[in-house]
């Protein structure tokens, strides 16, 4: 079958949610994701969406569709590095950079997705295919207006009756004695081995960090997650990671492998949360993850389960999965794939369909797209 690339199409979606959810240094009131179709002349069509970001899915379509699509048509889709270096020829010029690595992104992991149909086999085997099963944990612990440390509480119950292995909660909005309440408050209802990771969101300084691991390490948390402000934060982590015990995680901010290097050579993170979404596609992931491993450093993933389910499950060091289990959080998730992978007692499963094996009800995304 050729493989050959004759169309790209980009759509860019926005679903209002009920209620805003708040980290420290931020507000989400809608869910945003970009659906990008690749055609093949021999008949094959990708079937992905990356990102949540709240405004640019309009501008990142444009960039698909006008600057990268002429790139890259004619190519074939089996050769995902030549593919990813002519769609890299766009962050040449100057520009918004975070935007066209997002753009490149869609593009990369719609290539993966052919390439796996193609060939008839999951993204999962093509990464490496290291287990087909892994630990999901979900994020919460969002600020709003009224909840009480009785209500974190109950939402890590609820989350282990919804099959969570854990939690990522939000910190860093408060100071670091109301936080540990609150966190504390988290270990009560998750229990005692349940995954609990904490998340600043980059909303404190290194000595309010500090104060903030040092009353929380009791509480056996499994990682600190971009503790330090975002202007200074490669010198602040590295200089944090030397202060407390609890391992700190980042990189969900970088949007290349280069990115990803300096924090390994600065000694400043012992997990590394890169998106594929804002950091070129699964090609640079897999840069990012290798480079990683070199060094003992572990691997999670920014959000995106429906990817970092294939990405983290092949690679050895790779350690939980991330998702939104409220559907008021990622109406996404919970209603655009009407083939959702298996979860169960902390555990997601890898889809073993070809390619990503994502099946969207185009009924929404028709209903939901912005272009």
């Amino acid at each position: 079958m050729s493989t050959k690339i004759e169309k790209v199409e980009a759509i860019a979606i926005e679903v209002p949610l009920p209620k805003p959810f708040a980290g420290a240094t931020y507000t989400v009131p809608t869910r945003n994701t970009i659906v990008t179709r690749i055609h093949t002349d021999g008949g094959l069509v990708s079937e992905v969406f990356n990102g949540d970001n709240r405004k640019c899915g309009p501008d990142v379509v444009k960039i698909v569709e006008e600057q990268i699509a002429p790139l890259i048509v004619g190519l074939d889709a089996m050769d995902h590095e030549a593919v990813w270096a002519k769609a890299f020829e766009v962050t040449k010029p100057q520009g918004d950079r975070k935007y066209l690595m997002e753009a490149v992104a869609c593009v990369d992991t719609a290539i993966w997705d052919i390439k796996g149909k193609a060939l008839g086999v999951s993204v999962n085997k093509l990464m490496g295919g290291f287990r087909q099963r892994i630990p999901i944990t979900a994020t919460g612990g969002y600020y709003q207006e009224g909840r009480t440390l009785k209500d974190w509480s109950a939402e890590m119950e609820w989350q282990v009756s919804v099959g969570m292995a854990g939690c990522k909660f939000k910190v860093g909005g408060l100071s670091p004695e109301e936080d540990y309440e609150r966190v504390a408050a988290a270990r009560e209802g998750g229990g005692p081995e349940f995954i609990l990771g904490c998340d600043a969101n980059q909303g404190w300084s290194v000595d309010e960090a500090v104060r903030f691991a040092e009353l929380v390490e009791p509480l056996n948390i499994t990682w600190f997650e971009e503790p330090c402000h975002w202007q200074d934060d490669v010198r602040s982590m590295a200089e944090l990671r030397k202060r407390i015990n609890i391992p700190i995680n980042a990189g969900q901010s970088e949007i290349t492998s280069w990115g990803v290097r300096r924090l390994l050579d600065a000694g400043a993170v012992d997990i590394v949360n890169f998106d594929m979404s804002h950091g070129g596609g699964p090609t640079e992931w897999l840069r990012a993850a290798t480079m990683c491993a070199s060094v003992g450093v572990k691997m999670l993933h920014h959000e995106e389960t429906h990817l970092a389910v294939h990405a983290l499950s092949a690679v050895p060091h790779g350690l939980y999965i991330d998702c939104f289990p409220d559907p008021d959080r990622d109406p996404i998730w919970d209603h655009f794939i009407k083939n959702k992978p298996k979860v169960e007692k902390g555990w997601i499963d890898v889809p073993q369909g070809p390619g990503f094996d994502i099946q969207l009800d185009w009924g929404l995304v028709e209903k939901y797209r912005l272009n």
